[in-house]
């Protein structure tokens, strides 16, 4: 009975956590050996539905606890359908403390997620096909111990909306 209980609550804390109502994409690519190349640039393509709203765009990171730095140093870019480039940066986020080494994010064991936003309260012009690359941009050609990289794009809420 105990089993049957304990698997209906997995089960149940799952779905939970599945329901996100604000989440329009969210996908997330894992790297071969714990490995980020220089090349190898992540794309994720979404379709905005609705342009009369205003959505969030996060860029994911998941590292270990033996990533060799403090911070991470990402480009990214979004394009529309006719690959015009409306957006893109290089921009810099800490991963840990930088007097303490405390890893940020969220972890389990010796794995942290991150969630760093890209544009807040952002207004797509049309509905359609959009499209996200991430590039590590830090000093060496591979960056160890990062396990995946991705995106989650959220309309915007009275509950989560940012200040620009």
């Amino acid at each position: 009975m105990t089993r049957i209980a304990f698997i209906i609550l997995i089960a149940f804390l799952g779905a939970l956590a599945a329901c996100d109502e604000n989440r329009i994409y969210e996908k997330n690519k894992n790297f071969e050996n714990k490995e980020w190349l220089a090349d190898s640039t992540q794309t994720f393509d979404f379709n905005i539905k609705d342009s009369t709203l205003t959505y969030n765009i996060y860029y994911n990171i998941r590292n270990t606890i033996s990533y060799p730095f403090q911070n991470i140093y990402v480009k990214y870019s979004l394009k529309d359908s006719t690959d015009k480039e409306l957006d893109s940066q290089l921009i810099n986020n800490d991963l840990f403390d930088p007097k303490t080494g405390k890893p940020y994010g969220d972890g389990l064991g010796d794995v942290f997620d991150h969630q760093f936003p890209i544009l807040k309260n952002y207004s797509f012009d049309n509905s359609g096909k959009y499209t996200i690359t991430l590039q590590q941009f830090m000093r060496r050609d591979t960056l160890p111990d990062i396990i995946a990289a991705g995106i989650r794009l959220e309309k915007v809420t009275k509950d989560n909306k940012t200040e620009q």
